[in-house]
């Protein structure tokens, strides 16, 4: 359950910029892992999305990030200070929920999931889940799930299922059987992109979905949009790799997925050759808080979009604007 207490009531932050009332950002004490506290060694104060997914050191000059992971490998991140500055070389955007409308899908399959563990095949997810089985890895989401449903399951089992489910519903989506409007592109993203191109800019797709659900889900979209082959018409796109498991060689993914910033970072370095250097020239857009943080910490300004989990997650004082669809992105962009 998301904390409603101790809500930020709103001041200047360095890296973060001014935050207002309304940011979702909460208070606390210290930090989750008790190595930063408000009022000792320079700490001026520390603030956590709502969700307390990621939390921020404030101190007179300077920001840390935490990125906590319930896979057990948490990390600390600067934060830098971002702003927009026109022309734009790039713009990135998220797969679920902000180009494809399938977020719904994924959480379904979690659900799913989850029920196999529990031998439970009526199991539902309740709303206050949400936030934490969209937006992150498929093994962050299982976490969150084993500890609240199951907590004498491991990760690795529930992995197994949600391969196997995935498979098959994969497989159902290819034979045209599968559950229907599973990956529907969002409204207006057509013609969002086709703009994009139009002025010369340079697209990035960041995914934190592994390459076996990411790309068959923006295929399918592309082609109802008949915009092509997606790795002809993106300048660069990065998935979370290939799973890791027995039997097959994986890629990593699974530890460094959203909210840390590597997804992001590596799609504009590596993927579109843009040094940090040209960093204020690059948005980034999001509908959920991890990627919205992912994109803030790799120190691009970001753009959150609705309908997806950032305002339920308490993340919308880390966007720099927040819109009601492409329409109103595109005015900010050009």
């Amino acid at each position: 359950m998301i904390s409603t207490a101790k809500i930020f009531e709103g001041s200047f932050v360095p890296g973060l910029g001014h935050i207002k009332e309304n940011s979702g950002l909460v208070k606390i004490d210290n930090c989750s892992d008790g190595f930063y506290r408000t009022g000792e060694n320079g700490v001026v104060q520390i603030l956590a999305t709502g969700d307390k997914k990621v939390e921020f050191i404030v101190f007179e000059n300077k920001t840390l990030a935490y990125v906590k992971s319930a896979m057990g490998y948490h990390a600390y991140y600067p934060v830098h200070d971002v702003k927009i500055q026109k022309p734009l070389k790039a713009v990135l955007m998220d797969l679920d929920g902000t180009t494809v409308r399938s977020e719904a899908f994924w959480i379904w399959i979690i659900q799913q999931t989850t029920a196999s563990l529990l031998d439970n095949p009526s199991f539902e997810l309740e709303d206050a889940d949400l936030p934490f089985v969209s937006g992150h890895s498929v093994s962050e989401h299982l976490k969150h799930c084993i500890k609240k449903y199951c907590p004498d399951r491991t990760v690795e089992e529930a992995r197994k299922f949600y391969f196997e489910h995935t498979h098959r519903e994969m497989q159902a989506a290819l034979e045209g059987i599968g559950r229907k409007n599973t990956f529907v592109p969002s409204p207006g993203i057509k013609e969002f992109l086709l703009e994009l191109k139009a002025e010369g800019l340079k697209l990035g797709l960041v995914t934190s979905g592994l390459y076996e659900k990411a790309y068959p889900e923006i295929l399918s979209a592309f082609q109802t949009l008949g915009l092509g082959k997606p790795e002809d018409f993106y300048d660069a796109i990065i998935t979370a790799g290939f799973p890791l498991r027995k039997g097959h060689c994986g890629t990593l993914g699974e530890l460094s997925p959203k909210p840390h910033p590597w997804l992001y970072a590596e799609v504009c370095r590596v993927g579109l050759g843009l040094d940090f250097e040209r960093r204020h020239h690059i948005i980034g857009i999001e509908d959920s808080s991890a990627g919205i943080a992912s994109i803030r910490l790799a120190g691009f300004a970001a753009i959150g979009i609705k309908d997806g989990n950032i305002i339920q997650s308490g993340a919308l004082g880390l966007c720099n604007h927040f819109c009601n669809n492409f329409e109103e992105v595109l005015k900010i962009i050009l």
